[in-house]
C-alpha cells in the first residue's frame, strides 16, 4: 500500500526521493509528498494525485542531503493535499511519514485538541507528529519511543527533525521498514524496489524495532524501552537483493502487466531451477525442513491467503490433495485470523503471499504459531516478514510491478506442484507418477509460450466483449480456482463486473442472469469432467448466452462463440496453462476501455493495513 523512501548522505536527496517514489507507485496510492531539511528548516511539498503532479510543483533549485518521501493510499481521510504525507508539527521542525493505522487515533486526537493543537488534516498520522512535538526534550529516537508507548495500531514510520539534521529515525510494527546500506550514505524504504538502484544490501526491521539511520551507519533498538538494547543482531539479517533495477523497466512492452504476463515461462524456469530430483522422481525444497516422519504424521493441509494468493491457494490445495492424498483446503486468511481457529498439531498450514507482508496473512501466521501450529510460507520477496516468520518456498519470480498479479500467481501454482511432488513421494505418489509430473513441469515453460501465442486472438475477443456490463466465469475441479482468478483479473484491471461459479452451480440460480448480453467464459480442461463442462456450455447456449471457451482440445463446432485452444500438460498442471488466456483477456479488455492497466483505481499491490 503506502510507500516510504528516505535518504541521508552527501548527495542531493531530492532526485533520489523522487526516483524511489516512482519505483513504489505500483503499490497503489492517491497522493505523494517529500520533506527535506535545508538551511536549518524543513520544506514540505505534497499533493493529491500522481507523482508527476507533485513533481510539477517543485522549485527548480531544491537541494538537501536528508529527506523523506511518501506515497499515500487513503485510510483516514479522503485523498487531498492536506491529507497527503509528510505531516508537520505546529513548529514546523518535525516531519513524519507513516504506513499503517493508529487504532486509538480518535482518543489521542481529542486529547491533543484539548491541549490547543489545531489539526490540518483528517489523518491518524498527524496525531503522531503532534505527540512527538510535545514529548519531553531529548534525542529524536527517545522522543519517538515515548510517543509509540501511547500508540495502539500498526506502523512503519520515518521522521526527521530540523534540529537534529544528522539522522532519520524509523520504527516498525506490522508495516515493513527496510534500511539500505551504502558507502557513507544510507537509505530507508518500505520496499526494496525504491532503493535497489543505489544499494543491494538491505536489512528488514523486525516488529517492535526502531533504528537511528545516519550517513555513516545505523543502530537499532527496541521500541519498548523496557526491552532494552538491540532486538537482534542486525548484521545477521543483512540480505543481498539478487535482481537489478533493469527488472523494474517495461522494456519493449506497453505496460508492466503485459511484460509480466510474457515473463511467466522464464519465471517458471527459475522456480524449477535446482529443485528437480530426477533420480528419485521428487523435488528438492531447501526451505522445507519437514522430516519424512513428520510428513507421514500430517493428517490435513490448510492453505491461507488473500485475493489472488487465496485463489492460488485453492488451486494448490487441489494439487496437494491429488498428489498426497491428504485432505487439503484453502481459506481466506482475513477470515481465518478472526474466527478463533482450532489449531491442530497434525495439520500443516501454508501461508501464501506475493509480498510476504500481507497483513491479514501475516496475522494468521502469527496466530497459528502462537497456538503451536506448524506453518510453511510461499512468498516471492526475499527477507519479507512472512519469509522470516516461517520455513517455506521462495518463488524467485522477480519483481512484479503491476498491481494485478500474473507471474506470481503462476509461480505459486508451480511451487504447490513441487511441494505436492515432495510430500507425495514420501507418502502415496509412486515413482512413475513422480516422473510424469516432473516431465510435465519441465515442459511447462514451452507450453506457456504456446498459450501466450493466443494474445492476438484474446485481443479480438476483448474488443468484442469489453463493453458488456457483466460476465460469468465457470469451471470445475481445478478449473474453478482459475475461473475465480480470471474473474478477479477482469474486475481488477478493466472494472467490468465478473463473477465466478463452479460450473455445476450455474443451474442452481445464477443461470437466471444468462442472456444474449451476458457472456460466459468457460475454463475447460481435457479431463474426466470435460463432458460435464460441455453440458454447462450447452445450457448457456440454449439461453442465447455468448460463450468464450478456453480449451485443450477442439470441441463440437459451433458450441462456443469463441474457442481458444491451448496445449495440454498433465492433469495437475493443466489449470496453469488455461489461466494465461484469461490474463490476456483482462489486459486487452482494460486497454479497450482505456483503463490505467498497471495501477487500477482503489487497489494496492501490498495490502499492509486492515
Amino acid at each position: 500500500m503506502c510507500g516510504i523512501v528516505g535518504y541521508i548522505g552527501p548527495k542531493d536527496c531530492v532526485p533520489i526521493l523522487l526516483e524511489g517514489l516512482a519505483r513504489v507507485e505500483y503499490r497503489g496510492y492517491d497522493s505523494t509528498g517529500i520533506a527535506i531539511v535545508s538551511s536549518g528548516t524543513i520544506k514540505v511539498h505534497k499533493k493529491k494525485g500522481k507523482l508527476r503532479e507533485m513533481e510539477a510543483t517543485l522549485p527548480k533549485r531544491l537541494f538537501a542531503k536528508i529527506g523523506i518521501g511518501h506515497t499515500r493510499w487513503a485510510t483516514h481521510g479522503e485523498p487531498s493535499d492536506a491529507n497527503a504525507h509528510p505531516h508537520l508539527d505546529t513548529s514546523g521542525h518535525l516531519a513524519l511519514i507513516h504506513n499503517g493505522i493508529i487504532e486509538n487515533a480518535t482518543e489521542l486526537r481529542a486529547s491533543l485538541e484539548a491541549q490547543g493543537i489545531v489539526f490540518r488534516s483528517e489523518t491518524d498520522t498527524e496525531v503522531l507528529v503532534h505527540l512527538l512535538s510535545l514529548a519531553e526534550p531529548g534525542d529524536l529516537e527517545d522522543r519517538l519511543r515515548a510517543v509509540l508507548a501511547l500508540v495502539v495500531g500498526t506502523y512503519g514510520i520515518a521522521v526527521i527533525d530540523a534540529n537534529q539534521p544528522d539522522r532519520i529515525v524509523v520504527a516498525r510494527n506490522g508495516s515493513p521498514v527496510i534500511i539500505g546500506i551504502g558507502d557513507k550514505e544510507m537509505f530507508v524504504a518500505s520496499d526494496v524496489s525504491a532503493i535497489v538502484r543505489h544499494t543491494q544490501q538491505v536489512i528488514h526491521l523486525e516488529d517492535g524495532e526502531m533504528a537511528v539511520v545516519q550517513a555513516g551507519g545505523y543502530r537499532t533498538m527496541a521500541v519498548d524501552p523496557s526491552a532494552g538494547g538491540v532486538v537482534s543482531d542486525p548484521s545477521a539479517r543483512m540480505i543481498t537483493i539478487n535482481w537489478s533495477v533493469g527488472a523494474l523497466d517495461k522494456g519493449p512492452y506497453a505496460h508492466f502487466l503485459q511484460k509480466e504476463i510474457h515473463e511467466q515461462p522464464a519465471a517458471v524456469e527459475r522456480a524449477l531451477r535446482g529443485r528437480i530430483d530426477d533420480r528419485h522422481a521428487t523435488a528438492h525444497l531447501g526451505g522445507v525442513t519437514l522430516s519424512a516422519r513428520e510428513v507421514l504424521d500430517i493428517r490435513r493441509i490448510k492453505v491461507l491467503g488473500c485475493g489472488s494468493a487465496y485463489y492460488a491457494g485453492m488451486l494448490g490445495a487441489g494439487m496437494l490433495e491429488s498428489m498426497t492424498r491428504i485432505p487439503s483446503d484453502a481459506e481466506s486468511a482475513s477470515e481465518f485470523r478472526y474466527r478463533n481457529p482450532v489449531i491442530e498439531r497434525d495439520v500443516l498450514y501454508i501461508a501464501v503471499s506475493q509480498s510476504g507482508e500481507t497483513i491479514d496473512t501475516l496475522m494468521a501466521v502469527q496466530e497459528v504459531k502462537r497456538k503451536g501450529g506448524r506453518v510453511l510460507g510461499i512468498v516471492n520477496v526475499v527477507g519479507s516478514t512472512i519469509a522470516r516468520e516461517c520455513d517455506g518456498i521462495y518463488l524467485h519470480a522477480g519483481p512484479e510491478v503491476s498491481v494485478a498479479s500474473t507471474k506470481v500467481f503462476t509461480s505459486t501454482a508451480v511451487a504447490f506442484a513441487l511441494l505436492g511432488l515432495y510430500l507425495g513421494r514420501i507418502r502415496d505418489l509412486g515413482p512413475a507418477d513422480g516422473k510424469r509430473i516432473i516431465e510435465g513441469l519441465k515442459a511447462l515453460p514451452g507450453k506457456l509460450e504456446e498459450a501466450l501465442a493466443t494474445e492476438e486472438q484474446m485481443a479480438q475477443i476483448a474488443k468484442k466483449y469489453a463493453h458488456t456490463s457483466s460476465m460469468f466465469y465457470i469451471g470445475r475441479g481445478l478449473g474453478y480456482p482459475i475461473a475465480l482468478e480470471g474473474a478477479q483479473k477482469l474486475k481488477e484491471v478493466s472494472y467490468v463486473h465478473a463473477e465466478a461459479y463452479q460450473a455445476s452451480e450455474l443451474k442452481h440460480g445464477p443461470i437466471a442472469l444468462v442472456s444474449p448480453d451476458f457472456p460466459t467464459v468457460v475454463v475447460l480442461p481435457d479431463d474426466h469432467l470435460a463432458e460435464k463442462n460441455i453440458s454447462s456450455i450447452q445450457q448457456v447456449r440454449a439461453r442465447k448466452g455468448p460463450v468464450i471457451a478456453v480449451v485443450q482440445k477442439a470441441i463440437t463446432e459451433g458450441l462456443a462463440d469463441d474457442l481458444v485452444l491451448v496445449p495440454k500438460s498433465e492433469p495437475e498442471l493443466d489449470p496453469i496453462i488455461l489461466n494465461l488466456p484469461l490474463q490476456l483477456l483482462a489486459y486487452h479488455a482494460a486497454l479497450e476501455l482505456g483503463r490505467d492497466v498497471d495501477q487500477p483505481r482503489n487497489l494496492a499491490k501490498s495490502v499492509t493495513v486492515e
